[in-house]
């Protein structure tokens, strides 16, 4: 499974992104996909994750202001972001669990006060 984020950039406080994820590979199942983050000097958290014809989880940070999205038949996930918050900046990374966890490449979102 490979996993192609789009998306990311700088913005101001206040503002809106949009990511965008996108899984292909051979024949695969995919349970829970997601999307979780990175600051500098901090340790990956999860921001939002869609289990498999399941409800939508968020952390608390997040919640009211970012929505998470999962296209099941296209293996897509986005994240739209709103409300955007300095503390949001980090790398973002798309996750998708399948066989094994898997991971994108990680996009980069900053947030200027």
């Amino acid at each position: 499974v490979t996993l192609v984020e789009s998306g990311g950039g700088l913005v101001q406080s206040g503002g809106s992104l949009k990511l965008s994820c996108e899984a292909s590979g051979s024949w695969f199942t995919i349970y829970d996909m997601g999307w979780y983050r990175q600051a500098p000097g901090k340790q990956r958290e999860l921001v939002a994750l869609v289990p498999h014809n399941g409800i939508a989880n968020y952390a608390d940070s997040v919640k009211g202001r970012f929505i998470i999205s999962r296209n099941t038949d296209k293996h897509t996930v986005s994240l739209q972001m709103d409300s955007l918050k300095p503390k949001d900046t980090a790398v973002y990374y798309c996750y998708a669990q399948s066989s094994r966890d898997y991971w994108g490449q990680g996009t980069q979102v900053t947030v200027t006060s």
